[in-house]
């Protein structure tokens, strides 16, 4: 017989009759004559309830049946008369498939973030992770299908890369050089190497997805990316995913309508195609979150210079614990104040000074700031970065001498400027703070599979 899941008979309207699933028990109870089971398979939030009554040939085992142990039931599929409950199962046999020991480390009460992210193989069969992990994987099909339907081309660029998008340096260096040959030699010496000369792990695909705009019109790369900040907040981790579109014949103002239209897409289908787990967070993460989704939707983001959001932030008598001033990166607690106290929704900021931007973005007029972007967003501060990008090549020449890169490693880039250049722009939008607004989990390694932190590399 064919196994159906759950969440498919939960939507039934009438009974097929028989049926057949298989899952892990989340709760079960006896008695002498019957057991009720909660079996859930990970295609819902939802369990379904099995009724095993006595006169099962294998009764005495069904009664072993601890919490985590995965079963196939094949019963009749009946209208339930328990509250809050559709349907449940009357099991004509039922096999035990791999009992779980009493040692099973999630039982029938609240675990702790921190105690799960010990167990980070167990965690997904917990309510909250389970819905976490099924609306990551919701989100990046919706992804795809607004960017499909806008007529994007999805790029897959390099993991591995010998230039640094960002110009930070903070790059997980990628050799095949012998640890004790470099020992004995007291240096790295990358003409030998691989690819005969540095490489690292990638932090952006922006770059190769440039050259890829200037051929293709819009196009977009979304995968993993890597930073070796040693840094241990609730933000960061040292591989994320990022999205990264990138659009020919585009101005910041129509970059920034992309991103806010994307934004808005992505909250509508999570609300529309998850409620179930959508209301979870709202009812047992944060109470909050149905305000903000409405927010978020309903709402035209606000869209404010850098300059002016400094003179905000400096007269609004708040304390913080980072000085304000201008030619500074915002921190954290600012972006937090101008999202959630001043503005009271998403805002975007603009044109940054060049000093504090990467080379890369278009220089505007007056020489001294860059048609850079970032959309700030309650609770989360900075969701997205961009810019328009500069097609000048003289310009960018200059900018790149300025900030003292090796134009050698960039030549490939440099000729896009040289043959058929055109503005265009682009951001990125970091996957993991966007699921951390979607359901107000509050650290950046609940909203990942297997987080990858400074010293923890397990699972």
């Amino acid at each position: 017989m064919k196994r159906t899941k759950i969440n498919l008979l939960l939507k039934l309207e009438t009974t097929p009759g028989k049926v057949l699933v298989k899952g892990w028990v989340r709760t079960k109870r006896d008695s002498k004559k019957f057991s009720f089971m909660e079996i859930n398979d990970g295609s819902c939030l939802k369990n379904i309830q099995v009724i095993a009554n006595d006169d099962l040939e294998n009764y005495p085992d069904i009664q072993t049946i601890t919490t985590g142990t995965s079963v196939s039931v094949t019963g009749k599929l009946s209208a339930s008369p328990g509250k809050g409950q559709k349907w449940e199962i009357q099991a004509d046999q039922i096999e035990i498939i791999n009992i779980a020991p009493e040692s099973y480390p999630l039982q029938k009460k609240r675990h702790t973030d921190e105690f799960l992210r010990t167990i980070a193989h167990l965690r997904p069969r917990t309510n909250k992770y389970g819905a976490a992990f099924r609306l990551r994987s919701e989100m990046a099909f919706a992804i795809h299908k607004f960017y499909r339907e806008k007529g994007f081309r999805y790029l897959t660029t390099p993991l591995i890369t010998g230039s640094d998008c960002e110009g930070a340096g903070e790059m997980f260096r990628v050799t095949s050089l012998d640890p004790k040959m470099i020992e004995q030699q007291g240096k790295m010496d990358f003409k030998t190497d691989f690819f005969g000369r540095e490489s690292s792990l990638t932090v952006s695909g922006q770059l190769s997805a440039e050259m890829f705009a200037l051929a293709l019109g819009d196009v977009y790369t979304f995968g993993p990316t890597f930073r070796a900040e040693n840094s241990n907040t609730s933000r960061h981790a040292a591989e994320f995913w990022m999205l990264e579109p990138e659009m020919a014949f585009c101005d910041l103002k129509q970059n920034m309508d992309n991103a806010e239209e994307l934004v808005k897409t992505l909250v509508r289908h999570a609300m529309d195609e998850c409620p179930e787990d959508m209301a979870l967070f709202s009812n047992f993460v944060d109470k909050s979150l149905p305000k903000r989704m409405d927010i978020l939707l309903n709402t035209e983001f606000a869209r404010v210079s850098y300059t002016q959001a400094i003179d905000i932030l400096k007269h609004s008598k708040k304390t913080f614990d980072f000085k304000v001033d201008y030619g500074t990166d915002l921190q954290s607690e600012h972006e937090r104040y101008l999202a959630e106290q001043y503005f009271k929704k998403p805002v975007f900021l603009t044109d940054y000074p060049k000093q504090i931007k990467p080379f890369y973005m278009r220089m505007n007029e007056d020489g001294k700031t860059v048609a850079a972007v970032d959309l700030l967003v309650p609770r989360i501060g900075e969701l997205i970065g961009g810019s328009q990008r500069e097609e000048r090549l003289e310009v960018l020449e200059k900018r790149m001498k300025e900030m003292g890169l090796p134009m050698e490693n960039y030549w490939w880039y440099l000729d896009s400027r040289k043959f058929g250049s055109v503005p265009h722009s682009g951001f990125g939008m970091g996957f993991e703070r966007f699921l951390m607004m979607l359901t107000g989990i509050s650290n950046i390694r609940d909203v990942i599979p297997f987080p990858r932190t400074p010293g923890s590399i397990d699972f």
